[in-house]
């Protein structure tokens, strides 16, 4: 089975089709005169759910001299969560049949491909933080000229992110203390700390340049990448057991892939998603290696936080008349940056494709004000860097044979640990491909087999 020719096509050029791209071309079994890759990403560029005045190329941030080159032939790889995502990495992750492969699997590619420098590997810490926070300038409890007053019907529930079940009681935070080199939050926001992880199991990369260095290492060795190729159909054989081909459209002209194996790995474009609302914020200098989860408390007079379902495109802006809690997510970046996100909002339809995602400013300028009311560094001392959009999947993953058609493989439905599990996943997908099974973890409930 595994010396077979194989014609294997990848759809999707996020995170997960491009680990599985190169996991496959390191399996002992690959072989680039045997076996042919295509992998098909249906946008043609990157600037997708990005502002026009946002940063472009964040490689140019980190180590413009050794950072993971931008492959002009490559736009559009990265161009969804892959290239606007966190990047946090964790052993504490879920689901836990996955992540310690994939955890390992991220350290030892940096190690191999120099990650540092190319894609900002770096273990660091991840902390709950209780927070108050800071009135905007104009605003002293009440309403400027451009705000009207609203009820926000009492205090609110904070959104889950990607914590989960760590948040301890607000005395038993208080106790804990938080540790010195926390400096670029301001100590007056700061209420109570609780340590999530430490450098022994908790990392970071920036997902976009990561994607990208995968995507070039796959191509070295053989993966022709296709980019602005929009898969239409996956053709079957005439007795409907296995992949025969798969059909995609490419300035306006149809094409035919003749596939034995084919893996769909489209993130949001796969599943049912959720939309996620990120910004990047240059520091003053290069701040310590933290991962916050916030509970921030925002007090009676703070700019509303826009409702959910709501365009954020209304010329007044709205007041807190009572305290309401957030629950942004912040994490320092070895480039010298932050990244902040903020709540999903289910009522964003999913455009065709990742180069038509719009980004709504309302919500970036939400989480601007909200993670600058506890730090300065984030605040009037930052610069603004990127304001951008991207779909969360959902519901899995399902990383497995789909159907019971041969050949036909699905990794989707990541949720927020997608750049945390992309290795592992990729990985096992070159295994189930090349030699039948998948080996180096037990897929369990992450089997797709079990969904269809």
């Amino acid at each position: 089975m595994a010396g077979q020719p194989k014609d294997i096509t990848i759809v999707g050029g996020g995170i997960i089709g491009c680990c599985a791209a190169y996991f496959l071309t390191r399996h002992p079994a690959y072989s680039a005169d045997t076996h042919r890759i295509t992998l098909l990403e249906a946008s043609s560029t990157s600037t997708g759910g990005r502002t026009a005045d946002s940063i472009q190329d964040p490689g140019s941030l980190l180590a413009p001299e050794s950072a993971s080159k931008r492959n002009p032939a490559h736009e559009g790889i990265a161009g969804g969560a892959s290239g606007k995502a966190g990047g946090l990495l964790a052993l504490w992750a879920f689901p836990q049949n996955i992540v310690p492969l994939s955890f390992r699997l991220h350290d030892e590619l940096a190690r191999e491909h120099g990650g540092d420098a190319k894609w900002g590997y770096r273990r660091c810490y991840a902390s709950q933080v209780d927070c108050s926070a800071r009135l905007p300038p104009g605003f002293s409890g009440g309403q400027d000229e451009n705000m009207t007053a609203a009820d926000n019907n009492g205090e609110q529930g904070a959104i889950k992110g990607l914590h989960k079940d760590h948040k301890k009681s607000a005395k038993a935070l208080k106790k804990l203390g938080a540790p010195e080199d926390l400096d670029w939050l301001d100590t007056d926001a700061l209420g109570g700390y609780d340590n999530m992880g430490t450098p022994e199991n908790t990392a970071q990369v920036h997902p976009e340049l990561f994607t990208r260095a995968m995507a070039q290492l796959a191509e070295d060795s053989g993966v022709k990448i296709v980019t602005g190729a929009k898969a239409t159909a996956i053709n079957k054989s005439s007795d409907g057991k296995s992949v025969a081909s798969v059909t995609y459209e490419k300035d306006g002209k149809q094409e035919t892939l003749p596939t034995t194996d084919c893996i769909v790995a489209a993130g949001p474009w796969t599943s049912k998603l959720l939309p996620r609302i990120p910004v990047v914020i240059k520091t003053p200098s290069t701040v310590s290696p933290y991962a916050l989860f916030t509970a921030i408390n925002l007090p009676s007079g703070f700019p509303s936080p826009t409702p959910e379902g709501s365009a954020g495109g209304s010329a007044k802006r709205q007041a807190l008349k009572r305290m309401q809690i957030v629950e942004p997510e912040i994490y320092a970046r070895p480039d010298g940056t932050a990244y902040a996100c903020g709540p999903t909002d289910q009522m964003a339809p999913l455009p065709a494709t990742n180069a038509e995602v719009q980004v709504d400013e309302a919500r970036c300028r939400d989480i601007i004000d909200q993670v600058g009311s506890i730090s300065d560094d984030l605040g009037k001392d930052g610069q603004v860097l990127a304001k951008q959009a991207c779909y969360l999947p959902q519901g899995g993953p399902f990383i497995g044979e789909v159907g019971g058609t041969k050949g036909l493989t699905v990794a989707a439905g990541h949720t927020c640990w997608g750049i945390q599990n992309a290795p592992g996943t990729g990985k096992l997908l070159s295994e189930i491909v090349l030699e039948g099974v998948a080996k180096s973890a037990k897929l369990g409930g992450c089997d797709a087999s079990r969904f269809t």
